[in-house]
């Protein structure tokens, strides 16, 4: 049989033949997989990022280090010298809050727009696009760690010591906060995509959301007794970097309760917690961000379908 004549047989066959439909959404857990598989290429963009920031510098890295040394040093003159609160070291309790923040902040403000920023990588070449939005996480955990530091050193310059017996709380309490931070950068880097004022309006957010962050001022002091009259507690504490702070406010502040250094009456400074309850709060916390970074990765697969057109 001629080619000719065998062609609309092929034809008849090829018309009967099912039909096989693949989706582009692929399966969360396929996702997870795909995310593990490119771990090298994650450590690579966040080495990059960090050779980015300080590509020319002499110093280079150490910058991330005397940056927050300046900036411990400039608190305790202020709360030492000119604006006297009555809270002794009360620039211990001001820095361990601002360590977790500052992590938070930052991850934030440069991953919301990492993909657009990065549209020419993201249409010539297949990888996991959310990998994008967590290596910013990732540098943002390397400041993170270089400013814990910097806190370790004006506490033993100072001699206070830390809560040895709370220090357990850390890693938790870490984990926790880098799965909400990966959370909502990833979903924040796909919404932006859509919406690119996105990115413009995170940063007035997160200024309104620092505000609710019990970092610059006393939870107990400040705020609980209005919350609890209010019945507003539990809403306040929905905000989930609030538990954070305090946790590494009460390991490396230690006291909850403390004499002004001015008036000589006692302030209430962070809640009376036992450790069991920060436990479970923080433990409770963790596996809540856990299911959230689950619900992140399933809606960044199905928002990043119409990436390459709408960039």
């Amino acid at each position: 049989m001629s080619d000719a004549a065998a062609a609309p047989a092929r034809r008849r066959l090829a018309d009967d033949a099912p039909v096989r439909v693949v989706s582009a959404r692929a399966p969360l857990a396929t996702r997870l997989a795909n995310l593990w598989s490119r771990r090298e290429l994650l450590r690579g963009l966040i080495v990059s990022d960090i050779r980015i920031k300080y590509k020319n510098s002499a110093l280079g890295i150490v910058w991330s280090m005397l940056s927050p040394a300046a900036m411990l040093a400039m608190y305790y003159l202020v709360f030492s010298i000119f604006l006297k609160n009555g809270i002794p070291n009360f620039v211990v309790y001001l820095f361990s809050g601002l360590v977790v923040w500052n992590m938070f902040q930052i991850s934030l403000n440069t991953a919301t727009g990492v993909i657009v920023d990065r549209a020419g990588l993201v249409k010539k070449v297949s990888f996991p696009r959310e990998i994008l939005a967590l290596a910013n996480v990732g540098a943002s955990v390397v400041y993170f760690i270089i400013q814990l530091a910097v806190l370790l050193l004006f506490l033993a310059i100072i001699g206070h010591a830390p809560d040895w017996g709370f220090l357990w709380l850390l890693p938790i309490s870490f984990v926790t906060l880098y799965l909400f931070t990966a959370s909502l950068a990833v979903i924040m880097s796909a919404v932006t995509v859509y919406m690119r004022d996105v990115k413009h309006l995170m940063e007035v957010v997160l200024q309104f959301w620092f505000w609710l962050t019990p970092v610059v001022y006393s939870y107990e002091n400040s705020i609980a007794e209005p919350l609890h009259r209010h019945g507003l507690s539990t809403l306040y504490f929905l905000n989930p970097v609030t538990l954070i702070v305090l946790t590494f406010q009460r390991v490396f502040y230690v006291s909850t309760v403390v004499h002004s250094t001015t008036s000589g009456a006692l302030i209430k400074i962070l809640p009376t917690w036992s450790f069991a309850r920060f436990f479970y709060l923080n433990v409770a916390l963790l596996a809540t961000m856990a299911v959230f970074f689950l619900v992140a990765e399933s809606i960044f697969g199905r928002l990043e379908g119409n990436f390459e057109s709408e960039l």
